[in-house]
């Protein structure tokens, strides 16, 4: 808008030197000479109106609106991030349920690719975590990421959660999920090389999928903000780990790509009555022999017993499913730190190798004189 002031001034002709002499500083002046020989002076200021204010408005307006849009699209990709990790996280959900289900029951898998050695991986010990079955903790995990998903997706929380806080923590359950397919990635590739787990590795994938997919939400400026949170999960499930499989000592180097399948022994030779009654004092006090089914000392043990006396031994199978790659001592037999089968505890006292009547005799407290000879 331009306002203009105009001032109208009648005057006579005037000389032109003293029209040369006037000098107007401040204003614009406009002659119109008419038929009375007059000069209608016009004088005219220009002054700046509100349309400066109007434009600074309007940029802000502008701004205003494309931080709206900027935030709705983000929105928009967030929710699509939620929903596939609610679908990625449904997947993995009943995968680990029907594997769950597998180890409840003690049925094998059926394993399209990899057949036997599939469900040697999924029977090993590495199969276990604090003896908790792997396929429960995924089931768990996954569980927990869909229903989280769900819930950031449709924006509707539990009092006290928040968009924030379940963002946060969607995030850490994809890192440590990640941090442990990671991991038993590299199990597979060391401890089980050749063989093949089509379950594992879809496992493996759909944790992967979703770490990524948050990755992606975030962006780098949010990543770098939680990058030290991500660094302690990973560190917390990697020490979990190595703790819960370094309890046992796994017997890979020692069998390699040997598979025994568990089998019982047979023992023919008679129990003497020495062997029936030094038998039910071993019981009696608590010693207890630890071998292993493939172990010829063990057998060797159990045949200077006899048939009847080793069924009354308090023995302990350290290797109950067997042997394959992978396989390591039942959690009972590690707990006593096992070097040689067969391995007596007597009285507190852990003694590898054979022993003979005598010495079980003097271990024990038993009295050989009081045994009639047979």
């Amino acid at each position: 808008m331009v306002a203009m002031m105009t001032s109208f001034i009648c005057t006579s002709t005037l000389p032109s030197s003293h029209t040369k002499n006037s000098n107007f500083s401040s204003t614009t002046q406009t002659s119109i000479t008419t038929q009375s020989k007059r000069r209608v002076m016009f004088s005219v200021k220009c002054l700046q109106g509100p349309s400066s204010q109007n434009t600074k408005e309007e940029e802000e307006e502008e701004t205003k609106a494309e931080s709206l849009i900027s935030n709705s699209t983000l929105s928009q990709s967030s929710i699509s991030t939620y929903n596939w990790c609610a679908g990625i996280g449904a997947v993995g959900f009943l995968e680990t349920g029907y594997l769950t289900y597998l180890k409840i029951t003690g049925t094998d898998a059926f394993c399209p690719i990899g057949g036997g050695s599939c469900t040697d991986i999924l029977n090993s010990d590495y199969a276990t975590v604090f003896g908790v079955p792997l396929p429960i903790i995924g089931m768990t995990a996954y569980g927990l990421v869909s229903s989280l998903g769900l819930l950031l997706a449709r924006k509707s929380f539990p009092s006290g959660l928040g968009e924030a806080n379940g963002r946060l923590i969607l995030l850490g359950i994809t890192t440590s999920m990640a941090t442990a397919s990671g991991y038993f990635l590299y199990l597979l590739s060391t401890k089980f090389a050749g063989a093949s787990c089509s379950y594992c590795f879809l496992s493996i994938a759909l944790s992967f999928t979703l770490f990524i997919a948050m990755l992606k939400d975030l962006g780098w400026q949010e990543i770098k903000n939680v990058v030290g949170l991500q660094i302690l999960v990973a560190g917390l499930v990697i020490a979990a780990l190595n703790t819960s499989y370094n309890t046992s000592q796994p017997v890979v180097a020692n069998f390699g790509d040997v598979y025994l399948p568990f089998y019982e022994t047979t023992i023919e030779k008679p129990s003497s009555p020495l062997a029936l009654s030094l038998a039910q004092h071993l019981r009696s006090v608590g010693a207890k022999m630890y071998g292993a089914f493939w172990c010829s000392h063990c057998l060797e043990q159990k045949q200077m017993f006899g048939y009847e006396a080793a069924k009354m031994l308090d023995y302990v199978e350290c290797f109950p499913k067997g042997v394959f790659k992978g396989t390591k001592m039942d959690k009972a037999c590690s707990a006593v730190g096992i070097e040689g089968f067969p391995t007596w505890v007597i009285n507190g006292q852990v003694l590898s190798g054979e022993k003979d009547f005598t010495e079980l005799a003097k271990l024990s407290g038993f009295s050989l004189e009081d045994v009639e000879p047979s």
